[in-house]
């Protein structure tokens, strides 16, 4: 991908802060015209209520100097600098090739069912393809609020990769704590494979979003609004399932502008915060309880740098490898479930993921 902050420095005549509104919107907008090919007219409609009672003017005028300009291509297209040498050292030059080929392509649909039945039924129905149980791949998809199924609630959007976390939690699990919870596509699989759920999370509206989706499929968790490094619980459970606050680096396939924002010091700092949520959380399992800890990020020092150090400061859990879902899911070699952009690149890719369930001792 070209520079896209080199980009927006060029048309503007004194330069906005990193972390601005204004240069965030710019960097989506820039990245949908030069990723992605969308029209001008949708690129100013999606950017420009980004901005309300904000930059406004500013971003339309800037957008519109850049927009009229023949922006680069993308037929050799390159992450940030910094992001490529820090991947291409954790996971080597192939990854950091097939991560380039899929920042600029297109990605697809995926929806989560609530049985496997109606997975197969859609996929049958619509062309669409199943990669796993209660999948369903779509390429072409249009209007989500206008697909078969949508106002039945049988199904909801979910990338695939943020659904093997919630995979992992044994089937025999009664009662399962979700935290870090919302917008709540991992409480709604729990809920619907037939676990007890209770979801908590910090943010009444990303909570709120949770209501309404569990309203339209018919799904039901008690919902809390609480900070985990505040809130405890009055008993232990079963299951955890901890998809902690990251980077986010893994999404960058559908928010680019990720790569520019997760400097080293955000990465570090969320490092911090996942090993102290991990740490609070493992109080609340049961003695052979299970415990999966999930983060939507490519860095190392957010997956597997947390759990080795969270190993080490809990002999009492072990890690529990998975059984594979599909045979193109296999997991490490130490038992880690570690989602790279190279894996299912034909069939559309997914996100960035790391996934680890770890078992308490008896």
């Amino acid at each position: 991908m070209p520079d896209l902050d080199a980009l927006i420095d060029s048309a503007t005549r004194n330069r906005l802060p990193d972390d601005s509104k204004a240069r965030m919107v710019l960097r989506i907008a820039l990245a949908q015209k030069i990723g992605l090919g969308t029209p001008d007219h949708a690129i100013v409609a999606t950017a420009l209520p980004l901005v309300d009672g904000g930059p406004r003017r500013l971003v339309h005028g800037v957008l519109g100097t850049l927009l009229r300009r023949r922006l680069p291509t993308i037929d050799a297209p390159h992450l940030p600098a910094e992001v490529e040498e820090r991947w291409g050292e954790a996971w080597g030059a192939e990854i950091v090739e097939a991560a380039r080929r899929q920042i600029a392509a297109r990605p697809p649909l995926d929806l989560s069912f609530k049985s496997d039945e109606a997975a197969t039924a859609f996929a049958t129905e619509s062309g669409g393809l199943s990669l796993a149980p209660r999948h369903v791949r779509l390429r072409d998809a249009g209007s989500v609020a206008d697909l078969p199924g949508f106002a039945s609630g049988g199904w909801w959007v979910q990338d695939l990769a943020a659904s093997l976390p919630a995979r992992l939690v044994p089937a025999d699990a009664n009662d399962v704590l979700d935290l870090c919870s919302a917008p709540g596509g991992k409480a709604m699989q729990l809920a619907a494979a037939g676990h007890a759920v209770t979801a908590v999370d910090s943010s009444t509206h990303r909570l709120e979003r949770l209501s309404e989706n569990l309203n339209r499929t018919g799904l039901s968790a008690d919902l809390v609004t609480a900070d985990v490094l505040k809130w405890k619980p009055r008993r232990q459970y079963d299951a955890i399932l901890l998809d902690a606050p990251c980077s986010a680096t893994g999404t960058f396939r559908r928010h680019p502008e990720v790569l520019y924002r997760a400097r080293p010091r955000i990465i570090a700092d969320s490092a911090e915060l996942q090993s102290k949520l991990l740490a609070r959380s493992a109080d609340w399992v049961r003695p052979a309880g299970t415990l999966v800890y999930s983060v939507c990020s490519l860095e190392p020092e957010e997956g597997e740098q947390v759990i080795a150090d969270f190993l080490a400061a809990h002999a009492h859990f072990r890690v529990d490898p998975p059984t594979p879902i599909a045979d193109w899911l296999q997991p490490t070699s130490e038992g880690f479930v570690r989602i790279l952009p190279s894996l299912l690149e034909s069939e559309g890719g997914l996100d960035g993921f790391f996934t680890v369930r770890l078992v308490r001792a008896a």
